[in-house]
C-alpha cells in the first residue's frame, strides 16, 4: 500500500486541522534541512495556510520542489490566489473536503511520478537499444546488456546464459556471465542442460518467464529447483527474482536473462540477510515489462552480433583462400602477401602509437586497422590477370626454347661433321692416301675449334639466360652468336640464335622483356579492377585505393597512375616500404638471393634519398623492426 505523507510548516495554522486526517494520511512537520526524498512506496502534498501568511514559503516550495502538489487554504473563493497550487480550499473546510483534496493530490503526484518514470525508463531503453545495436564485440555486448538489465530493474545481481548447438550432443545452456554489486563473484563457465531442472533451463526449454518474490520458496507445481550453492559459497542471500528467454523474432531462444533481488534504492549494497529482508521487494510488473523488452532487443542485438562475426569470418576465409590461390599461381612468391600484411600492419600500429613524432596527430581505427591488413594482404590480387607464363617466369627464355637452342647448335655441329667427313671421303676417292694423313689433321683441327667456339657460345647463351646482371662477355657474345652463320652440307646458312632470341637474352637485369614487364605491372591495374567489383562495407570502402597505389612513388615516378606526395594514401606508403623489404629480403626468389636486412635497408635508404618513399615512415620502420616477428 503507498504511504500518503501530508507536509505542513511548523506552528502552521493548518496544524490543528491536520490532526483530524484520517489514518491512510500522515500529517508530518517539513523538517528544517528540507523536504526528503519520497520512498518508491510514499506519495505526498504539502498544505499550506495561504490566509495565514504562508504565500511566500508556497512560492519557495514550488521552486525547490516542483513535483510537489500544493493544497492551498484560502478566506474565500475570490482570493487573490498564486498560480501555484495543486488545489485552492475555502476556509472552513471540513475535514472530508481536506482529506479528498489530499488524497487526490497524493495520487497526482504519484502518478505523475510514475508517467515521468516510465517516460524515463521508455527513453533509457530506447537508448539501450541504440547502443546494443551498435556494439559489435559480443564479449562487450553480452556485459552491456547485463549491467542495463540489472540499472533498469535496479537489480542486485544478474546471470546471462547463451544457447550452444554442439556437433556431437544436445543443445545445452553456456553460463556466460554474472554480475553482483554486493559480493565478489567466483565465477567460473559452465554448461547445463536444457531441461526444467533448473530455472534458467526451464525458461529456455519453455521460453515462459519465471517470477519469484522468494527464490528460496517456490511455488506449488514448480518443475525447477533452485541452486543454492552459488548463496553458500559466496554468502549471499538470492530473494526476488525474474528470469526471461532472449529470444529473437522468429521466436529462437539464443539465451536466458537471471535478474535477483530487485532493490527498493539502486546505491543499496545487500551486505547480509537483514539487508535482503529490508530492502529487496519483489519485481514489480514495470520492471518485468521493461527486462522482457530489454531481453528482446538483447536476442536481435546479439544475433546480430553473431551475424556479423559469421560474416567477417566468412569474409577472412575469404581473402584467406583468395591469398592461397593466387599464390599458388607463383609459388617462388608463397608468403609474400602474408609477411607484407604483418609488415604493414606494424607499421601501421607503431604509426598510431606515435605520440611524438610526425604522425602524433594520426589514429587508425580497429575498422582502419582491418583496412589496412585486408589491403595488404590483397595487394598482389591483380596477378590472376597476368598470363602464368610470364608470372612465373624464372629465366629470361622458356626451358623450350633454350632447349632447341642447344638443339640447333647441335645440328649445326653435326653438320661441320658431316662436312668434314664428305671432305675426307672425297680425298680417299680421287687422292687415294696422297697427304691424307695430313689433310685429314687439318681438317679435325678445323672441326675442333668449330665445335669449341660452338660450344662457348651455348655456354654464353645458358649464361645470358639467367635473370642476373648480364656479364660484358655476355654481352659481347649474344650478339656475336646471331651474326654468326653456319654453313651446313647443302649450302645453307644457320644462325644458333633468332633476332628475338637474342633480343631477350640481351635483357640487361631480370628475366623480363619490356612488354612482359609491362604485363607484370598491370597487375595493379586488375588488382584495382577486381576489388572494386567486391561490395566493400562502409568502413572496409578504402581497400582496392590502398592496394592499388602500393606501387606508387613520391616523385610521381610509380604506376600506374603516377601519384605524388600526398596523393598517395599513407596506408599504400606504409605498404610500399613492407612490399620492397619483403621483396628484397625474401629467401624464395629463383631468380636472386636474398639480401641481408642491413643491404635491404640500405637499398629502402637509397630510395629514400631518391625522393621515392616516405622518409618518416621508412625511420619508424627501421626503428621498429617489424621483420624480427613477421610470419615465416
Amino acid at each position: 500500500m503507498v504511504r500518503r505523507v501530508v507536509w505542513y510548516l511548523a506552528r502552521s495554522p493548518a496544524a490543528p486541522l491536520l490532526s483530524e486526517l484520517p489514518a491512510d494520511l500522515q500529517p508530518l512537520p517539513v523538517p528544517p534541512q528540507g523536504l526528503p526524498t519520497l520512498g518508491d512506496d510514499e506519495s505526498a502534498a504539502l498544505v499550506l495556510d495561504l490566509a495565514g501568511g504562508e504565500s511566500v514559503a508556497a512560492a519557495d516550495a514550488a521552486g525547490r520542489t516542483p513535483d510537489m502538489p500544493i493544497v492551498g487554504l484560502v478566506d474565500s473563493a475570490t482570493h487573490d490566489t498564486l498560480p501555484l497550487c495543486y488545489a485552492y480550499l475555502t476556509k472552513p473546510v471540513t475535514p472530508f473536503i481536506l482529506a479528498t483534496a489530499l488524497r487526490n493530490a497524493c495520487e497526482h503526484a504519484r502518478l505523475s511520478r510514475e508517467a515521468e518514470e516510465t517516460r524515463a525508463q521508455l527513453e533509457e531503453l530506447n537508448a539501450i537499444g541504440v547502443r546494443l545495436s551498435a556494439e559489435r564485440d559480443t564479449d562487450a555486448l553480452l556485459d552491456l546488456i547485463l549491467t542495463k538489465a540489472r540499472e533498469i530493474t535496479r537489480s542486485d545481481a544478474g546471470s546471462l546464459y547463451l544457447v550452444e548447438e554442439p556437433d556431437d550432443g544436445p543443445r545445452r545452456l553456456r553460463f556466460k556471465l554474472t554480475q553482483n554489486d554486493s559480493v565478489t563473484v567466483p565465477f567460473t563457465e559452465f554448461t547445463l542442460p536444457i531441461s526444467d531442472e533448473s530455472v534458467a533451463g526451464y525458461v529456455a526449454l519453455s521460453g515462459e518467464m519465471v517470477h519469484l518474490d522468494d527464490a528460496y520458496v517456490l511455488p506449488p507445481g514448480m518443475r525447477f529447483r533452485i541452486n543454492r550453492d552459488f548463496d553458500e559459497q559466496a554468502g549471499y542471500r538470492s530473494k526476488s527474482m525474474f528470469v526471461v528467454a532472449m529470444r529473437t523474432p522468429p521466436g529462437e531462444t539464443i539465451g536466458v536473462l537471471q535478474l535477483i533481488n530487485c532493490k527498493r534504492a539502486r546505491s543499496r549494497v545487500l551486505r547480509s540477510p537483514d539487508a535482503v529482508r529490508e530492502h529487496v521487494l519483489p519485481y514489480p510488473a514495470p520492471f518485468r515489462d521493461l527486462a522482457a523488452s530489454l531481453a528482446s532487443q538483447a536476442a536481435v542485438a546479439l544475433e546480430n552480433s553473431r551475424l556479423y562475426q559469421s560474416i567477417r569470418t566468412l569474409f577472412e576465409g575469404f581473402v584467406q583462400a583468395s591469398v592461397t590461390a593466387i599464390e599458388s599461381r607463383d609459388p617462388t612468391t608463397s608468403g609474400h602477401s602474408f609477411r607484407v600484411a604483418d609488415l604493414t600492419v606494424a607499421l601501421a600500429t607503431a604509426v598510431d602509437r606515435d605520440d611524438s613524432g610526425s604522425f602524433r596527430h594520426l589514429r587508425f581505427s580497429p575498422a582502419e586497422m582491418t583496412e589496412i591488413r585486408y589491403a595488404s594482404l590483397l595487394h598482389d590480387f591483380g596477378k590472376v590477370g597476368v598470363r602464368e607464363e610470364v608470372l612465373v617466369k624464372a629465366k629470361k627464355l622458356p626451358l623450350r626454347h633454350l632447349e632447341m637452342i642447344k638443339l640447333r647448335g647441335e645440328i649445326i655441329k653435326r653438320g661441320f661433321e658431316l662436312m668434314y667427313a664428305r671432305h675426307k671421303l672425297d680425298h680417299l676417292l680421287h687422292k687415294g692416301r696422297e697427304r691424307f694423313a695430313e689433310v685429314s689433321a687439318a681438317w679435325d683441327a678445323e672441326l675442333l675449334s668449330v665445335t669449341l667456339g660452338l660450344e662457348r657460345y651455348l655456354t654464353a647463351v645458358t649464361a645470358a639466360n639467367e635473370p642476373q646482371v648480364l656479364g660484358e662477355d655476355c654481352a659481347q657474345s649474344t650478339p656475336g652468336l646471331v651474326a654468326r652463320a653456319f654453313v651446313d652440307p647443302l649450302g645453307e646458312h644457320h644462325t644458333v640464335l633468332t633476332p628475338e632470341e637474342t633480343r631477350v637474352l640481351s635483357i640487361p637485369r631480370g628475366s623480363l622483356t619490356e612488354d612482359e614487364f609491362r604485363q607484370i605491372q598491370s597487375h595493379v591495374v586488375h588488382t584495382l579492377e577486381f576489388l572494386r567489383q567486391i561490395p566493400w562495407t562502409k568502413e572496409l570502402r578504402h581497400v582496392p585505393e590502398i592496394a592499388g597505389a602500393h606501387h606508387e612513388k613520391l616523385d610521381g615516378s610509380g604506376y600506374p597512375e603516377g601519384r605524388r606526395g600526398a596523393e598517395i594514401p599513407i596506408q599504400s606508403r606504409m605498404m610500399t616500404i613492407a612490399d620492397i623489404f619483403d621483396a628484397l629480403t625474401a629467401s624464395d626468389r629463383p631468380y636472386k638471393a636474398a639480401m641481408s636486412v642491413e643491404r635491404a635497408l640500405d637499398v629502402l635508404a637509397q630510395e629514400r634519398q631518391a625522393g621515392t618513399i616516405d622518409p618518416s615512415l621508412l625511420d619508424l620502420f627501421a626503428a621498429l623492426k617489424p621483420w624480427e616477428r613477421r610470419r615465416g
